[in-house]
């Protein structure tokens, strides 16, 4: 049997398939990040009633999503990346629709469910793929890449959907904008996307040594190295659960914040696009970086940046302020967002890389559920949205000293630090 060749240019078709199925599955989630929180404000009057309500679309999304990263991972090892992709997409074609005729909150909670089931199927599959066919010392470059194009996709459509909104009305504009989305990224799943789970054999990393053929792990061994006992993944996992927290708090409370102090969509659409547009940008510089220069020390930075640009956004005032701050937020989850998934693929064997990366994504994608409930309590508890702020930027400096402190250095030509 001939080997797969490995390496981004040997494989660089399905590598442009995989990074459009990502941008694909960003424009899916930017496409409600805008609107839901506006039309939570302007007909159903949850803002008004209680934070913790209003979060509760973004606690189901991160519950669904994280559960579904940690499936997606497993079951791709046994039926295939593909399949897992195309179920991904299925799963998302009634949420336009959901949204489109809801007459209450809880049928936007439905929709996020289902939206987390496609987040959580179509993202790690997209990632997970490239992986399968990318060396070692291009790592970095593949995640930056990875989620330049899925990043840039949730700015796009939260700028896209804010005028196409305006123009149309909020739930039709979204309607119009998701059906072309969902049935883009299905056709291409189908007649377009390849299987890629040949390239996981052991001989086809190049990373592996002799003699590391061993049984794979089961699921709860995996589970409890990920989560606890090896001390670099769960400094890891722990900081991958923690930057959720600023992603949920711009999703929720930002738009909220902002449309309180009597900002139009649009503009609040070009604050948040801001965010993911430089989050998205600089993941091409970052990425390739950590290649050149390891991955921890930007994962540390990042987290600190971002509790710094979290802050500036109680601090600050005006849209060149919010926007400015928006900016450095998003800067700092580029450091850290393709580095921290980095370091969980160097240090996992490739039998089990699937695995360890719907893992890894399990506790990161629950920090939406973790993050929303605790900047919600804080936001109560405090009587102020400036409260929820704080809570993420206090997480963000704590979860930083940790991971510097139980973290390492993990890139593979960092051997002294191995």
């Amino acid at each position: 049997m001939i080997e797969p060749q490995i390496g981004i240019v040997a494989n660089r078709n399905q590598f442009a398939h995989q990074l459009l199925q990502v941008l694909l599955v960003g424009l899916t989630l930017g496409m409600v990040r805008t609107v839901v929180p506006a039309l939570a404000e302007s007909e159903f009057d949850v803002a008004r009633g209680s934070i913790l309500l209003l979060s509760s679309f973004v606690v189901a999304f991160g519950l669904v999503k994280g559960v579904l990263n940690f499936v997606a991972g497993r079951l791709s090892e046994r039926v295939g990346r593909k399949p897992v992709l195309l179920a991904g997409w299925v799963a998302a074609f009634p949420v336009p629709f959901l949204i489109y005729f809801a007459p209450n909150w809880s049928w936007i909670v439905a929709a996020t469910v289902l939206l987390g089931v496609n987040q959580g199927l179509c993202w790690s599959m997209s990632q997970t793929a490239k992986l399968d066919f990318t060396r070692p010392d291009q790592r970095g470059l593949t995640l930056g890449l990875n989620e330049f194009a899925g990043y840039a996709g949730v700015a796009a459509a939260g700028i896209v959907t804010a005028y196409l909104t305006q123009g149309l009305g909020m739930r039709t504009g979204l309607l119009v904008f998701g059906i072309a989305v969902i049935a883009a990224g299905t056709l291409l799943t189908v007649f377009g996307v390849r299987e890629t789970l040949q390239f996981i054999r052991p001989s086809a990393d190049r990373s592996r040594s002799p003699g590391q053929d061993e049984p794979l792990p089961g699921t709860w061994e995996v589970f409890a190295l990920m989560s606890w006992r090896d001390r670099r993944m769960a400094a890891l996992s722990q900081a991958g659960l923690v930057e959720k927290f600023v992603d949920a708090l711009v999703w929720v409370v930002l738009p909220v914040h902002l449309f309180a102090k009597g900002i139009p969509l649009p503009q609040i659409g070009w604050i948040a696009g801001t965010y993911g547009v430089v989050w998205g940008l600089a993941q091409l510089l970052t990425g390739p970086l950590s290649d050149r220069i390891g991955r921890h020390l930007l994962n540390v930075g990042g987290m600190w940046v971002c509790a710094f640009g979290t802050s500036l956004m109680v601090l600050l005032e005006g849209f060149a302020g919010w926007t400015a701050s928006a900016a450095l937020t998003g800067f700092g989850m580029a450091m850290l967002y393709p580095n921290l998934s980095a370091a969980v693929a160097d240090i996992a064997e490739p039998t089990w890389r699937g695995s360890a990366i719907g893992i890894y994504r399990f506790w990161r994608d629950l920090g939406y559920a973790v993050g929303a409930l605790g900047f919600g309590l804080a936001a109560s508890l405090a009587g102020t949205l400036d409260a929820a702020f704080w809570f993420v930027a206090g997480s963000m400096l704590a979860s930083g000293a940790m991971l510097a402190l139980w973290g390492g250095e993990s890139h593979p030509g960092f051997a002294a630090h191995r």
